[in-house]
């Protein structure tokens, strides 16, 4: 620590770089809004089962209720069967970048299956979906010159990223309003180049995107389209292409950016274009360029989840199901749950101090592990627990969780449903 302590100049007051780090931390705590890591193991093949590290009498049996692992995919035996044999095969890791050593034939075939999937030219892969949405969009704006990018204001903070790390313009529209970005659209330059940046399913709020009629603007105004699908992909379409694959819209976005570590159930991201925006990207995108490409282990894996649910509906059916019931077991016990009609169940509490205490008392008492989500991943006083069940989560488990929070409220002395 005393390579951090106060330091000054001749005629300069010593800056106290651990009070300047600690207060730091401390407004988060003041806050209510300090994030803790729960320690936890899954349990092999029996997901949504796990257990808990937390405290000092070993592990306790949980039920984990805010995976991004919709589909269980991650503890699908196909994959775990493909991620051990190209472990055998090839070994662990992938040993440089795509260009110095680190292009595998595993990534060349994920590319192409992912590009298939969204009826694309070719595909990219990268090692997470945050990359992959700051690298293009980073990207995409720095080569289009004077490029204004009009971004949707509940977009992902890796869309957020890139757009600022751009440079360019940037014009933000109210969430899903076509009139204000048509405003906002017919108001630019006609000869000025134009991205709409946004979303297809919102994974806090639960609400799907207008692709279709936002598509329609762009063809009027001469505006490319990025639409962020990751927590779309392997839930939605025939195979799990997503809301734009559902919608029949897919050949008309010029960029569909998803990721591998949702309902895939393994790692990292990926875009879908025609050949030469892919290329640019490849060629010209320093999170692409100078990044270890992703293990094979865990291409593998992806390839293995991406063909399968191409072909099976069976995962996806499952956690539709599941999510439209535990919805309306929420609501049924008067429970301020966001009605949708995506797989997100998000409970509102509105407070950060209250949500943390809502999911210690989940963890400690009921063994149910749901996180809160407080600011700034979601605005400040619409603080929840946002819930994802999946196709393993039965009727009992359902009941048990209910129950649970119906007496927590009672005993917080919380706000029910309107």
């Amino acid at each position: 620590m005393d390579s951090i302590g106060p330091l000054a100049g001749p005629s300069q007051a010593p800056v106290d770089y651990r009070r300047v780090f600690a207060q730091a931390i401390d407004r988060l705590h003041a806050e209510g809004r300090y994030r803790v890591f729960i320690d936890i193991l899954r349990n092999k093949g029996a997901f949504p089962n796990a257990r808990c590290f937390a405290g000092h009498n070993g592990p306790k049996p949980i039920t984990v209720w805010c995976s991004n692992d919709y589909l269980a995919m991650g503890q699908h035996p196909l994959v775990i069967a493909a991620m051990e044999e190209a472990l055998h095969d090839v070994g662990a890791g992938s040993g440089g970048t795509r260009n110095i050593g680190g292009n595998t034939h595993y990534h060349v075939d994920l590319e192409n299956e992912l590009a298939d999937l969204h009826g694309k030219e070719a595909a990219l892969l990268f090692t997470s979906g945050y990359v992959s949405n700051e690298a293009t969009l980073h990207t995409l704006a720095k080569v289009l010159p004077g490029c204004v990018i009009f971004s949707d204001e509940l977009n992902h903070a890796s869309m957020i990223a890139g757009i600022r790390n751009s440079g360019c313009e940037k014009r933000v529209f109210r969430h899903n309003d076509l009139a204000h970005l048509e405003a906002l659209l017919a108001a630019e330059d006609p000869s000025v180049p134009k991205l709409i940046a946004f979303e297809s399913v919102y994974s806090m709020e639960g609400d799907v995107s207008p692709i279709a009629a936002i598509c329609d603007l762009a063809d009027r105004y001469n505006a490319l389209t990025f639409l962020d699908e990751v927590h779309a992909v392997g839930m939605y379409g025939p195979r799990g292409g997503g809301i734009s694959e559902r919608d029949g819209c897919a050949h008309r976005l010029t960029v569909i950016e998803g990721t591998l570590g949702k309902a895939f159930g393994v790692m990292g991201g990926y875009i879908a274009a025609d050949r030469t925006i892919v290329d640019v990207i490849r060629s010209y995108a320093p999170g692409f360029i100078f990044t270890t490409s992703l293990s094979p282990v865990l291409v593998a894996g992806v390839l293995a989840s991406v063909r399968h649910l191409k072909g099976s509906s069976v995962e996806r059916d499952g956690q539709q199901a599941a999510a439209a019931r535990l919805k309306a077991m929420l609501a049924e016990a008067g429970l301020p749950v966001i009605p949708g009609d995506t797989h997100i169940v998000p409970v509102m509490v509105g407070d950060p101090v209250e949500a943390k205490r809502i999911s210690d008392i989940l963890l400690a008492e009921y063994g149910v592990y749901v996180q809160p989500i407080n600011y700034p991943t979601v605005s400040r006083g619409t603080e929840r627990l946002r819930f994802t069940p999946g196709p393993a989560h039965t009727q009992a488990m359902m009941r048990e969780l209910v129950d649970a929070l119906v007496e927590i409220w009672s005993r917080l002395e919380l706000r029910q449903a309107a």
